[in-house]
């Protein structure tokens, strides 16, 4: 394997695992954010967020001295042969990508380029932003390329070193061959495309995953209406092979740091373009409607009034394996009770301080501590250590033995023959 000389531009959960792969798979990487506290930390070897691997990864590349982290753009960008945009592309005021933090990195590095190196992004962008890119870099000796990232957050490492598929849009074979070279010893298939149709690619994938969450909630809905089971419904669905299983685990809604704004910015992308996509429109509408009927099972648990009762939270995040609360569901539905005057109790092991969205709310230590006095427990993030804790331990410390799980992490039957009022999702 040819060993290439990457810059990273961002160190957010895409640069820094993208980063600390690529020097995994023997590239030599630096590392460049415009934030010196996070560059410091960084080369300290503390990895700020929360991510399976990847502090060991970052060790790892550290040490070999193939990873690096630094504040110097120009000097960075000068001596790569790809320089791969990792970049937050925000939700704008009006639902489409904000690409500030693109075009500025864009303007400040394009003058400093190696002649003949490839600009890559990974950034998820929309249609169009390659040939927006070509322009706004204007140098006929530098290529552009789209490479899109498809890691998920709590498992990006696996994901990045075994993934389903590695995407690459060039405008020539050539460009493509070459980005495509950085993965060679990686075993996946590569789809070799334009650079419109990989920037199509991202937005269709993370737009059919909300389809799908949006989907199984409602069924779920459907199931909690008629006493059927969803986990049954589920398995009997996942064996059908143009369907299969995964994404099909209901809970409170989906949200993170990409479904909200990615599936946003596709209705966008799609107006922009002649089209109205009224099926996402309407699965954006319905994830809204389900969170609230979430928060719904909870007042009516508590015999439809949650004014002035204590009610205790497990899980703040968005999902289990990151101490990332961005769109979080979780937050969303702690949100809404307290605006009906509940007094929430919270617990995420990930998370120190109460979440500006949710002040008002008291942080507990340990699961067991939130769960003190409470009228009724809500699960809302699918952390495995929950289903560990004992119901008869919660009964003592609850004032009422009620316990919504929306995540259908617990064993009901365990639940109830503790005396708990129990209600799931789906079930």
């Amino acid at each position: 394997m040819k060993v290439a000389n990457v810059a990273i531009i961002g160190t957010g959960y895409v640069g820094l695992s993208c980063g600390a792969c690529l020097a995994h798979l023997g590239h030599q990487i630096v590392c460049v954010d415009n934030n010196r506290g996070k560059v410091e930390i960084l080369n300290s070897g503390i990895v700020p967020i929360v991510e399976a691997r990847l502090p060991e990864l970052v060790a790892e590349g550290m040490s070999t001295g193939r990873l690096s982290f630094t504040t110097d753009l120009i000097r960075s960008v000068a001596a790569a042969e790809f320089v791969m945009l990792c970049l937050p592309t925000p939700q704008g005021m009006d639902g489409s990508a904000d690409l500030t933090y693109l075009h500025d990195a864009v303007e400040a590095l394009k003058d400093s380029l190696a002649s003949g190196s490839v600009v890559i992004t990974k950034s998820t962008v929309p249609i169009g932003t390659y040939a927006d890119l070509v322009r706004r870099i204007g140098r006929v000796d530098i290529d552009v390329a789209s490479n899109p990232e498809f890691v998920r957050e709590g498992s990006a490492v696996a994901d990045f070193l075994q993934p389903d598929r590695i995407i690459v849009g060039a405008s020539t074979d050539a460009v493509a061959q070459r980005v495509a070279a950085l993965y060679e010893n990686i075993e996946a298939p590569i789809v070799i495309t334009d650079p419109a149709s990989a920037e199509t690619l991202k937005y269709a994938a993370n737009g059919f995953l909300a389809l799908k969450l949006t989907y199984i909630n409602s069924i779920a809905a459907i199931c909690d209406a008629y006493g059927a089971d969803i986990r049954d419904v589920v398995k009997g669905l996942s064996f059908d092979p143009r369907i299969g299983g995964q994404f099909f685990n209901p809970g409170p809604g989906w949200g993170g740091s990409c479904f909200p704004k990615d599936t946003r910015a596709l209705t966008h992308i799609a107006s922009d373009g002649g089209y109205e996509f009224a099926l996402l429109k309407m699965a954006i509408e319905v994830n809204d409607l389900h969170q609230q009927s979430v928060a719904d099972k909870v007042i009516a648990i508590c015999d439809g009034d949650v004014r002035g009762k204590v009610i205790a939270a497990w899980g703040l995040t968005f999902k289990a394996n990151t101490d990332d609360i961005r769109d979080s569901p979780a937050i969303v539905v702690v949100k809404k009770l307290l605006k009906l005057g509940a007094r929430m109790q919270c617990f995420d092991p990930t998370i120190s301080k109460v979440p500006t969205e949710i002040e008002g709310s008291l942080l507990a230590t340990t699961a067991l501590e939130a769960t003190t006095g409470a009228s009724a427990l809500i699960l809302l993030t699918e952390w495995a250590e929950f289903a560990s804790v004992k119901p008869g331990d919660v009964f003592e410390r609850m004032s009422s033995p009620r316990v919504v799980d929306a995540r259908n992490l617990l064993d009901r039957e365990s639940w109830q023959a503790n005396g708990f009022t129990y209600r799931g999702v789906g079930r």
